[in-house]
């Protein structure tokens, strides 16, 4: 049932009797309840925000509407973890409900500043006839885990030329000053994204926009993330409003980055390659970045997209995030590897190897609801071979290798309850063999499956909604033979 404007934009607080906890209850008993990914223990989950090491830990917030599985008034949620692999609920980070953020405490990052963490997000306040007004807020948390606002937004106005679709701040620090950019709309209706500086997180000067050549790539940009990699210059970030172009451009929605010569932060020039979609798979939006203390760029993501309809909805709870990635950079593209701390998840080891020609062969012993599946695939002569996991008798997820297209391929026509079904069934990207071979890193968790292809060459994120019986891996080539070797953890 969707809920009016008026129970969307309520806080928690005005929740009718008892409609908190039966919405809890029923979140509880949905049949795909994650087993180690970040998820809301009711309520809506979306974007990642203010991802940090403070104090000895990692944060992570997300935004989060707890009335509901649409999407309403917006909070953080409050998550932590020593170790990105297990992570702790420590309950509402920023509450919405002041005059700067009456209407939802919108996306932001996380920065640390004289031992203090400092969340820097979009408040999202609306007129009596709708309009949005937004304003850059600031909230500070103190290393007890006291989070206060401050009462003034530190930057009160959207610059001249720019709509009101004026968003997610990401902070960062470079020659002694601090550096926040904003997704913005052009009064032509087209998306890009703009710069500010401050000497002390609290007054920002608006730089301008950050010069791209992509002068009308879809209508808004949200949540950019701008960093360095190895002297690269790398910017993420979601535009809305692109049109399909064979296999790229599949979802409503798309994340991606650019990747050149760093920024020069006196002109904001940013002279770049192509935009490259960050993920293949169906479910992925909204990534944010951070920096480890030993130096590796960590990354995750919502592993969800707006304006579609999932089939937790009726459990009373919505999306996850994507498990952490490391980033690395080879020859000007981005590669996505798991966390290594991901091996703490590993419980009991089973190994399997097998010739496969022209069949489909079933693994018992890789059967599974929650697991982590690395196989090396050699081809031999076929023309497709690939991997069909959490299969039943009539259910199935297939990642494939086609030999003619040159393409790996993520299907899920058969993955249990369908959905998003306007937006294909299928994803595809080109990927080519090494010597032959092809390596499937796969993190399957009750309702999902990331696929790290070619040691995170190209990554495929996707949730499924099987049924429970639903555990069978089967080994599949078609038009010749492939040599499989699997092995595979139980997650514990």
């Amino acid at each position: 049932m969707k809920m009016s404007r008026a129970q969307l934009y309520r806080r928690i607080d005005q929740a009718e009797e008892g409609e908190w906890e039966s919405l809890k209850r029923l979140a509880e008993q949905s049949p795909w309840r994650q087993k180690y990914h970040i998820q809301p223990v009711a309520g809506l989950l979306n974007d990642p925000n203010g991802f940090a090491f403070y104090e000895g830990e990692y944060h992570l917030f997300y935004q989060w509407f707890p009335l509901g599985t649409g999407h309403g008034m917006k909070y953080w949620y409050h998550t932590s973890s020593s170790d990105l692999v297990h992570w702790k609920n420590r309950g509402i980070g920023i509450a919405p409900g002041g005059p700067f953020d009456s209407h939802g405490a919108f996306s932001g990052s996380a920065i640390e500043k004289d031992g203090k963490l400092y969340l820097m997000y979009t408040g999202n306040t609306r007129s009596p006839d709708w309009i949005r007004h937004p304003f850059q807020c600031m909230a500070v948390m103190e290393p007890d885990g006291a989070i206060t606002k401050l009462e003034q937004p530190v930057i009160l106005k959207v610059p001249r030329g720019y709509t009101d679709h004026f968003r997610d701040p990401k902070v960062w620090k470079a020659d002694g000053s601090y550096y926040c950019v904003i997704g913005a709309q052009r009064l032509d209706m087209t998306g890009s994204a703009v710069l500010f500086r401050s000497p002390d997180l609290r007054q920002w000067h608006f730089e301008g926009e950050i010069g791209t050549s992509l002068k009308s790539f879809g209508y808004m940009w949200e949540c950019p993330d701008y960093f360095e990699l190895d002297g690269t210059g790398i910017l993420l970030f979601s535009p809305q409003g692109m049109t399909p172009q064979g296999d790229r451009f599949r979802n409503i929605y798309q994340s991606g980055y650019l990747t050149g010569k760093p920024i020069n932060l006196s002109d904001r020039e940013f002279h770049h390659g192509e935009f490259r979609e960050l993920d293949y798979g169906f479910d992925y939006y909204a990534p944010q970045t951070t920096q480890a203390p030993d130096g590796r760029r960590l990354m995750t993501a919502w592993m969800g997209l707006p304006e579609i309809d999932y089939p937790t909805d009726d459990h009373g709870w919505a999306h996850c995030l994507t498990l952490p990635r490391e980033l690395s950079l080879e020859n000007g593209r981005l590669i996505q590897r798991p966390v290594r701390e991901l091996t703490k998840l590993r419980g009991c080891k089973t190994e399997a190897g097998t010739v496969v020609k022209d069949e489909t062969v079933s693994i018992a012993e890789l059967a599974g609801t929650a697991y982590e599946l690395l196989v090396h695939i050699q081809e031999d002569g076929a023309d497709r071979f690939g991997i069909e996991f959490r299969a039943g008798r009539h259910e199935r997820t297939v990642i494939y290798y086609d030999r003619k297209e040159g393409k790996l391929v993520l299907d899920r026509s058969l993955s249990g309850q369908s959905f998003a079904l306007e937006y294909g069934t299928e994803r595809k990207c080109p990927l080519q063999l090494r010597d032959g071979m092809l390596i499937l890193h796969l993190f399957v968790d009750i309702s999902s499956v990331e696929v790290f292809a070619n040691d995170g060459e190209a990554t495929f994120t996707a949730r499924i909604f099987p049924e429970r019986e639903s555990t069978g891996v089967n080994l599949f080539a078609e038009g010749g033979k492939a040599v499989f070797d699997a092995v595979k953890w139980d997650t514990q």
